[in-house]
């Protein structure tokens, strides 16, 4: 483990964690995002996942610039979720945001959190505004949501099935016991913000912050973009999804198994995996039929077998 410069009694209002794997190339950006604006009540925490690349020295370059109110750790490679686990156990604040090493917070940023979080202090769980940035530079904002549902079941398909609630690092903020309650999966290398950002939904109380902020990069070598083709994989996190929602939310759970199955039908009719594809298929039949066959679904489907079709014919 490696520096931990700040007084461990000292409380702060606000912790910044950044798990980072081989990112050195872009961790630097990061972790300037966020000490350009760091508040005296505010703290950055990067967590180390066992770096092969440059990011170790980076870190104690870092240290060196930045001291106080920087700190970072080495683990042994673990995982993204373990990483955040780590950085939630070792964290001094009432609040954490969490920041992914490849994105960056926009200017401003804990200003906002700080000053939403003195005046909603009933809310546990805040989402602001985001800005993706493609690849060729093109930028599209997400505002946070105007309104939740005040069904829990209803909320929750809204994030899950009807993608009309965005929530992602670096726009989420939370209080420290209500994800103390519920921390990332370990056993899941993917897609293991799903589960905890379900059990907010259950569990947490809203409140928003208008202006964007962060900044999101879509770029091809990006962890998060990995396939997950495993179905061990992913009827694993279908588990830990819904584990411990309450039971009249198992309602969805058909239909969100069908909607991920249907997504991995098509990644491997994009790569020529037909016999995977089929088997994919079957099991999305198998969850929800109506999903399956659902108008907008079948648009996605034509799309990535005519994808598949024209790779084989160029093979």
């Amino acid at each position: 483990m490696n520096s931990m410069a700040a007084d461990a009694g000292e409380s702060v209002r606000l912790s910044v964690v950044i798990p980072a794997y081989n990112y050195a190339h872009l961790l630097r950006r990061a972790v300037d995002s966020v000490m350009a604006q760091l508040r005296p009540d505010c703290e950055l925490l990067v967590v180390d996942d066992g770096s092969t690349d440059a990011t170790p020295q980076l870190l104690a370059e870092a240290e060196a610039l930045h001291r106080p109110g920087f700190r970072h750790l080495r683990q042994d490679n673990a995982g993204a979720a373990a990483a955040r686990n780590a950085g939630l156990r070792l964290s001094r604040g009432d609040y954490l945001l969490f920041l992914d090493a490849d994105d960056e917070l926009l200017p401003g940023a804990l200003d906002a959190v700080c000053a939403a979080v003195q005046a909603q202090p009933r809310a546990s769980v805040f989402l602001g505004g985001r800005v993706t940035r493609r690849a060729d530079g093109r930028e599209k904002y997400h505002p946070p949501p105007a309104a939740l549902a005040p069904d829990l079941c209803e909320r929750l398909a809204d994030y899950l099935l009807r993608k009309k609630i965005g929530m992602g690092h670096g726009s989420t903020i939370v209080r420290r016991e209500l994800i103390a309650r519920r921390p990332y999966p370990e056993s899941l290398r993917g897609g293991e913000d799903i589960p905890v950002f379900a059990h907010l939904f259950a569990q947490g109380e809203f409140g928003t912050i208008a202006q964007p902020l962060v900044r999101i990069h879509k770029h091809a070598d990006s962890l998060r973009h990995l396939a997950r083709d495993s179905d061990g994989r992913m009827a694993l996190l279908i588990d830990e999804i819904f584990r411990g929602l309450p039971a009249s939310c198992e309602r969805i759970r058909g239909a969100y198994a069908a909607r991920r199955y249907l997504s991995l039908f098509r990644i491997a009719l994009r790569q020529g995996a037909y016999r995977r594809a089929g088997r994919h298929w079957r099991e999305a039949v198998r969850q929800d039929a109506r999903q399956a066959f659902a108008l907008r679904q079948f648009r996605k489907n034509l799309k990535a077998v005519l994808a598949g079709l024209l790779r084989r014919k160029a093979a």
